[in-house]
């Protein structure tokens, strides 16, 4: 928690303690009021409660984050497949599904592509074209398959896959995906 988010939150305590009143209730007085405006809102509490204009301006700001409507995280998968790429979405989820019984790992959402990781990355997949998905894989080494490419040093991953359907999430990649899965706690 940032310190001002602490000097606020210790504003808003003396604000109750100094009114008698929870916040609960002195949202309720500006809902009340009838004010939609922030400078009435902050005249209304100075002169109906003798706040000052720090702790009205305060208070005000308090019940306008309150009453707002609590918007649900995106869901980054939602923010990389829109438009063109949303029929891509169904490849993403499929090496999901592939992913997700290997075990506990967390997704870092970048602006292009999802990482996942453990220790270490050890997946990337995004949407690269309107047309295919990438699946980069962080793994020593793999056998030749005309699937995969080979990725040149010091690139985030070792390997690529160019996936243009959800039924390529086959045994072979599934496996690809473990051993990589494996590696990524053991480096």
């Amino acid at each position: 928690m940032t310190d001002v988010r602490k000097a606020v939150e210790t504003q808003l305590r003396n604000i109750q303690a100094r009114t008698g009143k929870s916040l609960d209730e002195l949202f309720a007085l500006i809902r009340a009021s009838g004010l939609a405006k922030h400078g009435e809102i902050v005249a209304h509490l100075k002169a109906g409660l003798g706040l000052g204009h720090g702790d009205a301006n305060t208070l005000a700001h308090a019940e306008k984050q309150a009453a707002a409507p609590k918007q649900a995280a995106a869901d980054p998968l939602d923010t990389l497949y829109t438009g063109a790429k949303a029929a891509l979405r169904p490849i993403h989820d499929a090496l999901l599904a592939t992913m997700k019984p290997l075990g506990e790992f967390e997704a870092a959402p970048k602006q292009k592509y999802i990482s996942y990781r453990r220790s270490k990355q050890f997946a990337m997949i995004g949407p690269a074209t309107n047309t295919r998905v990438e699946l980069g894989l962080n793994i020593k080494e793999l056998p030749p398959s005309p699937r995969l490419e080979k990725l040149p040093p010091g690139k985030m991953c070792n390997y690529q896959v160019r996936l243009t359907d959800a039924s390529q999430v086959d045994a072979e990649l599934a496996g690809w995906i473990k051993r990589a899965f494996e590696e990524s706690s053991s480096r």
